[in-house]
């Protein structure tokens, strides 16, 4: 069974940073592209950074280009965000989440880790 369990979220001022963790399991974590996606209070999904298996080619959102980075160890079935220079419009839900190339979908999501940005 494919897990996927978040961490590091929580309340965080204006200008501060956090890094949320993504701890996979059930599936064999090294061979598949990951993402990082939002949804804010009242809002869609927004998809905010992927990175392909060998963590190589990561790509942004404009909207947190030059704030965040993504990045993955595959020693440890693990996919990070570390999140700077965090705006209040920052504040969502953040999932991480399984690319099944196959299908060109999202197949296996977290339960979410909130992030909330306020002074």
């Amino acid at each position: 069974e494919v897990q996927l369990v978040e961490s590091g979220g929580g309340l965080v001022q204006p200008g501060g940073s956090l890094r949320l963790s993504c701890a996979a399991s059930g599936f064999t974590f090294s061979t598949y592209a990951m993402s990082w996606i939002r949804q804010a209070p009242g809002k869609g999904l927004e998809w905010v950074s992927g990175i392909n298996s060998g963590g190589i080619r990561p790509s942004y959102a404009e909207s947190v280009k030059g704030r965040f980075t993504i990045s993955r160890d595959n020693t440890k079935n693990t996919l990070y965000l570390r999140m700077n220079s965090l705006k209040p419009e920052d504040t969502a839900v953040y999932y991480c989440a399984k690319y099944d190339p196959g299908t060109s979908y999202f197949d296996s999501w977290g339960q979410g880790s909130q992030v909330t940005v306020s002074s």
